[in-house]
């Protein structure tokens, strides 16, 4: 059953979040169960603090046991201090009062357990035919030691799967390498282009049918937040939860635009710490640029490229889709996800295997700390951010200039475009648009 109410036009009050959090505590029931929630970390915008405090008010009193689970995915464990400032309250060893916060130890093989595999005959199918292959599916084993698993999460607009939240706090949030460089890959190749605020896409099929295979009965808040407030929450199933937020989500999160610009200069927010996720400066905008136009990723205290990852995008740099398919028994041996973020960063473009010549649809450039050196060998254009006074770039668009504020969240979109469906039907198919030829198979 599904609960919970969103506007477009007026946000949710603390009220009402915490009368939704009674009648979940009623729904699962938590009374004298072992609780585990799942939380993102400090990487999305979300009222993190004020649902932490509703959990251990209402929650705990009647729970045996109330803890958190962060969904790292392959994100960098959180320090106590940034566990501290994500849930509001001190942290010290992991503990917040009688919660016990869990950093998902993804770098860590002990971690998971094998809960099944999807077999290579529903892959054709989930994928449309793109992939054919056995899918492990792992998850964090912490989840056996409690009764019912609570997701608790925003939704926006997402470069691989199409709209984030829901199963996707599974997969890749706690979830083993297989399955997350496997659905990784798969949003890669269909291009983020394509795949970016449409609806039901085979990425999702795709997560949800690993999530059929969760050892533990499981529940979700789903939340569509933006600086303003939260403009709504929905509890349900993760499936429920997930396809009403992410239909108030296509609403309050993306900006269809008339013409494409010429360029854009994407500022990043501090909460960005490397390129790995700092790349949404890009992903959000693309669609919106124009043939042989810049994006500029502006992040002057930025300095890593990825703080996980670091040594193989070195190796790879950052190229189109094609560049990698075309060369792919040089490429195969790489991490799935790997691949996907270096062509989610550099976007749609073509590669000639009898020349060896990429040609990328846009331009990409670094303003920040990484040096020019480092931006070319990995294939990405540079500025020196002391040469940008963002005042000066405002209110050009009709020149064809953008500027993005606090970007990484909002979709910019043309009006004309065709990004999929945009119903949230589990049995919807994935339409792509006309932009360019069908996704390698």
């Amino acid at each position: 059953m599904l609960l919970g109410t969103g506007s477009t036009e007026r946000n949710l009050s603390l009220e009402q979040l915490a009368e939704l959090v009674e009648q979940a505590a009623t729904a699962i029931p938590v009374a004298g169960k072992r609780i585990l929630i799942i939380i993102p970390d400090g990487t999305r915008t979300m009222p993190m603090p004020a649902m932490f405090a509703l959990f251990e008010k209402i929650f705990r009193p009647q729970a045996k046991a109330v803890d958190y689970l962060v969904a790292l995915g392959t994100h960098p464990l959180m320090t106590d201090a940034q566990l501290s400032k994500l849930v509001g309250v001190p942290v010290a060893d992991g503990h917040a009062g009688a919660a016990h916060i869990f950093n998902h130890h993804w770098e860590n093989s002990e971690t998971f357990v094998r809960v099944g595999t999807i077999p290579a005959a529903e892959i054709i199918e989930l994928t449309a035919g793109r992939l054919a292959q056995d899918v492990a599916v792992g998850l964090n084993k912490l989840i056996l030691d409690y009764d019912h698993v609570v997701i608790c999460g925003p939704v926006f607009p997402h470069e691989v799967v199409g709209f984030s939240g829901g199963n996707k706090y599974f997969f890749p949030g706690i979830a083993s390498p297989e399955i997350i460089n496997f659905t990784h890959w798969l949003g890669a190749l269909i291009t983020n282009y394509e795949v970016i605020g449409a609806g039901y896409t085979p990425v999702r099929a795709v997560i949800d049918r690993a999530a059929t295979m969760v050892p533990r009965p499981n529940s979700c808040f789903a939340l569509v937040v933006t600086q303003e407030g939260v403009a709504g929450m929905y509890f349900g199933t993760p499936q429920e939860a997930w396809a009403a937020a992410s239909g108030l989500s296509a609403k309050k999160h993306i900006v269809y635009v008339e013409q494409p610009f010429q360029r854009v200069l994407s500022v990043m927010p501090a909460m960005y710490r490397d390129l790995w996720t700092a790349g949404k400066g890009m992903y959000k905008i693309e669609p919106a640029v124009v043939d042989g136009g810049e994006v500029i990723i502006y992040s002057p205290a930025l300095s890593e490229v990825s703080y996980t990852h670091g040594k193989l995008i070195e190796e790879i740099g950052y190229h189109c889709r094609d560049y990698f398919v075309q060369q792919w028994a040089r490429f195969q041996h790489y991490p799935g996800g790997i691949l996907a973020h270096s062509t989610h960063v550099k976007g749609l473009g073509t590669y000639d295997a009898a020349t060896g010549i990429e040609t990328p649809r846009i331009r990409v450039t670094l303003a920040t700390k990484i040096p020019e050196e480092h931006c070319r060998r990995i294939n990405l254009g540079y500025r020196d951010p002391a040469t940008i006074d963002v005042a000066a770039w405002r209110n050009r668009e009709d020149a064809g200039v953008l500027v993005v504020p606090r970007a990484g969240e909002m979709l910019f979109r043309l009006k004309t475009q065709s990004a999929g469906s945009t119903s949230q039907s589990p049995g919807q198919t994935f339409q792509p648009s006309a932009h360019q030829p069908e996704p390698y198979k």
